[in-house]
């Protein structure tokens, strides 16, 4: 099995240096689906199957590779994790350049095209109607991946309406999962936009919960939807 080293930070940070041998994708065009809508997927929408095959396979992954995703810290490296699962490819990790100090270049590799074929994983995903559904089924619990402060509503940096999803647990994507947050029946992840929501996701699968589903399009997509409800304040 072949190694291959994928940087997902901006474009620019990517030029200024990165590891050795380490191809780029970039997170706004390659691992998100372009909208001007996001009420309909929110401000990241998943990428379609075909157009995710395309993009591995430009980058030289195909079945026998080993895929470690690179970046700054910001949850894109577990969305490329993530996007890699949810088309059936479970080689993959993540790692986080934040701390790293070692040798760094410019040169970007030659990296010959390979030939990515996905299967869709049937059960990793939910949708707003659903969750809109059971908002008062006790067999579902939502954790909200954003920071303290956004699930409270007290800020909201991004979108037009503060707040959450009712009674979703606050679980931030850079701080340690809540207690007993990977017990009980149905879970599932959300933050902003489907990005940080997938560092939870990663760390649930890897705590024994590979049924853990993804809200795709997150609270960017459920607070521009007329009448469906949102929550503020501490829980």
């Amino acid at each position: 099995m072949t190694v291959r080293l994928v940087d997902v930070r901006p474009r620019a940070a990517y030029a200024a240096g990165h590891l050795p041998g380490a191809v780029h994708l970039d997170p706004e065009t390659d691992l998100s689906a372009q909208t001007s809508d996001p009420s309909t997927g929110g401000r990241h929408p998943l990428p379609s199957s075909d157009r995710l095959e395309e993009v591995f396979s430009h980058a030289g992954i195909d079945s026998e590779t080993f895929v470690l995703a690179l970046d700054g810290g910001t949850g894109w490296a577990a969305r490329c994790w993530w996007l890699l699962r949810h088309l059936g490819h479970d080689a993959a990790g993540t790692f986080d350049l934040g701390g790293y100090s070692g040798p760094l270049t410019m040169e970007e590799p030659d990296v010959p095209p390979a030939r990515f074929r996905g299967r869709e994983r049937r059960g990793d995903l939910i949708s707003a109607e659903e969750i809109l559904a059971r908002l008062d089924d006790p067999e579902l619990t939502l954790l909200d991946a954003r920071s303290a402060e956004r699930w409270r509503g007290d800020v909201e940096p991004l979108d037009p309406v503060a707040g959450r999803i009712p009674g979703a647990r606050s679980a931030p994507f850079d701080a340690p999962l809540p207690h007993g947050a990977s017990t009980g029946g149905d879970l599932a992840v959300y933050c902003g936009s489907g990005v940080t929501a997938c560092v939870v996701a990663q760390r649930l699968v890897l705590a024994g919960r590979p049924d853990v589903r993804l809200y795709p399009g997150s609270f960017s997509e459920w607070c521009r939807r007329g009448g469906y409800p949102i929550e503020k304040g501490p829980e």
